[in-house]
């Protein structure tokens, strides 16, 4: 068994429950031989060391030759799957409908037609009810097989039944695909560069998601097409900064699923996500109150849904819970609050057992850092900072590698290293020219913090608000509000102009603003 394939059997055996480890033994033990105890011999070696050491289980389990070893990790992993599978039949609907299917495809093998059609009958009722268009396709494949083959059962129109079936199937299967795809599509674009930076980018996203947007009627879709529609649009309208927009179609996006709250236990993870793109569009338009209506929606989420029955739901469940924990507290300007999650949120990441990739990874790291800094602890936010600015592959999520440099330049300049300051600026300009970054903001920040160690103290406040004046400016660009979605500046300027803290400002302008809603 290759070196590849031997790690994913010790991930996958570290991944399980006991509940899982608990049905596996039991799973194998009905069917005991030879060469299953040798593999559950292996399993129990494996769960309990938690790696792969090929010496230490041939002394281990003496019975265990060494030629043995490759067959008996396929095995293992196979019967592990079996086993699981077997598990999530009745959590999973969409296991139980194929395990039907498979059902039918026995009894069709047997020629048992009748019972075959039968059990197709309930599985297509099942994918019909769960939105499973492309299981619903699967199914009616199979039926129209056998129907070609069993004629006692045939009755007058039932070829044309079936036929207007897998039209109107193939249509709403097109829809989800178009749909979809372009969802993805823009979601990999906003990986790369993030919000739109200039008129150029928003004419390319602009043309690219008109070009690719299928020409069908919102009131003809179905469901899951629904859903993919406003995902792209949410997609679309987050990337061009247009927040509102955005926050209407995340709307109906929830509200499709909180109409029928049984679809959201087969189709959780889209609901889930539905919240998130609703908290973030209000998040962007600064709409606090209404942020925490939604919030607790996300939060109480896990008591209706059981997050341990999928690994997969559980680990986006707490990517967005601390994701928008995290920002209240910077609706709030509650830095200090917010710092209190910070060792709980890095013990996940850090033991790594929900697999978040490298990008979600990099947008907590910059979150932390920003918590840091908004309380006042810029030492820690430095830490934060580094883990991104030292990311081997500068050309993933720019925006945020950029932000983290302008931070991290503000945060050494409050710890009063202007040496350090000076050098970091000459290599964050060519960092940015490099990328064709620099836009009006980037320079008048860099032009300030280049001759701030210089500033004589009398003459510092002064500078503080022009440049505070220049960003106002700047900001009713709509080209130009990019940086400040990423770091509140005009808040630091604040705080140098008032003598007060960072945190201080932050809250002062949260009630501010929540008395004028």
């Amino acid at each position: 068994m290759p070196k590849q394939k031997t790690d994913d059997l010790v991930t996958l055996i570290n991944s399980l429950s006991r509940a899982e480890k608990r049905h596996f033994r039991l799973f194998v033990k009905r069917n005991q031989n030879s060469e299953d105890i040798l593999f559950l011999q292996l399993f129990d070696f494996l769960e309990k060391k938690g790696e792969y050491d090929e010496d230490h289980i041939l002394k281990k389990i003496t019975e265990i030759k060494k030629t043995q070893l490759s067959n008996l990790k396929a095995h293992l992993y196979k019967q592990l799957l079996t086993s699981l599978r077997l598990l999530s039949t009745k959590s999973s609907q969409d296991i139980h409908i194929r395990e039907l299917l498979d059902c039918a495809r026995v009894l069709y093998n047997k020629g048992l037609y009748r019972q075959a059609l039968d059990m197709l009958d309930k599985a297509k009722l099942k994918a019909k009810q769960a939105e499973f268009s492309s299981l619903s396709l699967e199914i009616l494949e199979f039926e129209k097989h056998i129907e070609g083959q069993y004629i006692t059962r045939s009755i007058e129109g039932r070829a044309d039944i079936i036929t207007n079936e897998t039209i109107e199937l193939l249509k709403v299967i097109k829809n989800n695909h178009q749909f979809s795809n372009l969802s993805l599509q823009l979601y990999g674009l906003y990986l790369k560069i993030g919000f739109v930076r200039n008129f150029k980018d928003y004419e390319m996203v602009k043309l690219f998601f008109n070009a690719k947007l299928p020409n069908v009627p919102y009131v003809e879709l179905d469901f899951m097409s629904k859903i993919y529609h406003d995902q792209a649009h949410v997609w679309f309208y987050h990337m061009t900064q247009d927040f509102p927009y955005c926050y209407k179609y995340a709307s109906r996006w929830v509200s499709i699923f909180e109409k029928n709250e049984e679809i959201i236990l087969i189709h959780g993870i889209l609901y889930l996500k539905g919240l998130h793109n609703l908290l973030t569009a209000l998040f962007n338009m600064w709409q606090y109150d209404k942020y925490c209506e939604v919030l607790k929606k996300l939060l109480v989420f896990p008591d209706f849904y059981q997050l341990e029955k999928e690994m997969n739901m559980e680990g986006n469940y707490y990517l967005f819970k601390y994701n928008h924990l995290i920002k209240k507290h910077f609706l709030e300007g509650s830095f200090t609050e917010g710092i209190q999650i910070i060792p709980e949120l890095m013990e996940l990441i850090e033991s790594d057992q929900y697999n978040w990739d490298n990008h979600r990874i990099m947008v907590f790291y910059y979150r932390i850092a920003c918590l840091y800094f908004g309380a006042g602890e810029n030492k820690n936010a430095i830490t934060y900072l580094n883990l991104i600015l030292n990311e081997k592959n500068s050309d993933y999520r720019t925006d945020i590698q950029i932000y983290a440099r302008i931070l991290s330049l503000i945060a050494h300049y409050e710890l009063g290293n202007a040496q350090l300051v000076e050098y970091q600026v000459k290599s964050v300009y060519r960092f940015l020219s490099k990328m064709e970054e620099l836009s009006a903001v980037h320079k008048e920040i860099f032009r300030f913090i280049r001759k701030l160690p210089r500033i004589q103290a009398a003459g510092i406040k002064e500078e503080f608000l022009s440049l505070r004046q220049r960003l106002e400016q700047l900001e009713l660009d709509p080209y130009e509000k990019r940086p400040f979605l990423y770091l509140d500046i005009i808040s630091w300027l604040d705080s140098k102009i008032k003598g007060k803290s960072v945190q201080e400002i932050v809250q002062q302008k949260s009630l501010d603003r929540r008395k004028k809603v």
